[in-house]
């Protein structure tokens, strides 16, 4: 069996952003290897043999505008892998770059996407409980502008107290929310997000640092340690881990799939859900037996 071929990739043009580092680097690296014709974009000069590659600032609509107005007019698959950690003062910018910014340049692209083309994203366990704010996540995904949304946030800072969770718990939300919407499922292009756990990148120290309400690095560390790792006497994965993944589900591989959160993180965000159903099935239970005793 051809790989490439399976893949489908060979001679394919595909966008990615976040490729000078971490996961979107290894995911660029294995498309280069399948044959694929690579525009790259990030804030950091890239070094990969891309067929071309982009600088901008991703969390500005004025740079997101320029970048789109030089890429190609056909593109087969867009990954949006670009992210930035969590620092106080920087809830709006991290709405920006985490959420935002992605759907409207996923949205300004989509008529370029070809028909049975894909997008797809890097999201987070950090999302993990979308459902509890998928209301006003759509209420603005529907915003029908830039400043529409700008403004949102300013008159919701409730909402965005939480920055990296609830730009996760969005991005996760316009995944469902889209995966049959008019605009896709017209032309079959499907749209998933990849949801890694803890994962070694050059963004590792600023996540550590954000967890701690210090911006203790050693403490953060710990924290990430005590929620990730030590249920499971755990390890991190590799940039790899999460970037291979990703061109899968962007592939042909997955032609039939769409609308899906995929958590990669060995099974943790499992181990919550099912804890969490047990639990509510104990109360239940102890719910009716109180009743049937009075």
């Amino acid at each position: 069996m051809d790989l490439k071929k399976l893949f489908g990739y060979e001679g394919k043009t595909v966008v990615i952003t976040g490729a000078a580092s971490g996961m979107s680097k290894s995911a660029t690296e294995l498309l280069l290897e399948l044959g694929a014709n690579v525009y790259a974009i990030d804030i950091n000069p890239i070094d990969l043999p891309v067929t071309k590659s982009f600088q901008g600032d991703l969390s500005k609509k004025e740079e997101i505008d320029r970048i789109v107005k030089e890429l190609p007019e056909k593109i087969d698959a867009l990954f949006l892998c670009h992210g930035i950690a969590y620092f106080p003062g920087k809830e709006l910018l991290v709405q920006k770059v985490n959420f935002y910014g992605q759907k409207y340049m996923a949205e300004q692209l989509l008529n370029r996407i070809s028909d049975h083309g894909s997008v797809t994203f890097i999201s987070s366990v950090g999302g993990f409980g979308w459902q509890q704010v998928y209301e006003k996540a759509v209420e603005l995904i529907n915003l029908p502008t830039w400043d529409d949304a700008m403004k949102w946030y300013e008159e919701h800072p409730d909402l965005i107290q939480s920055a990296y969770v609830f730009a996760k718990q969005c991005l996760e939300s316009y995944v469902t929310y889209k995966c049959m919407s008019k605009e896709y499922i017209d032309r079959r292009i499907r749209i998933n997000a990849i949801n890694p756990g803890d994962t070694t990148t050059g963004l590792t120290e600023d996540f550590n640092r954000s967890t701690s309400p210090k911006g203790d690095l050693q403490e953060g560390e710990e924290m990430i340690s005590n929620i990730f790792l030590k249920s499971w006497n755990g390890y991190a994965a590799e940039p790899k881990d999460m970037g291979y993944p990703l061109v899968v589900v962007g592939s042909d591989i997955c032609s039939y799939m769409s609308g899906q959160l995929i958590y990669i993180d060995f099974g943790l965000t499992s181990t919550w859900t099912s804890g969490a159903l047990l639990q509510a099935n104990q109360k239940s239970i102890e719910e009716i037996s109180q009743e049937a005793n009075h």
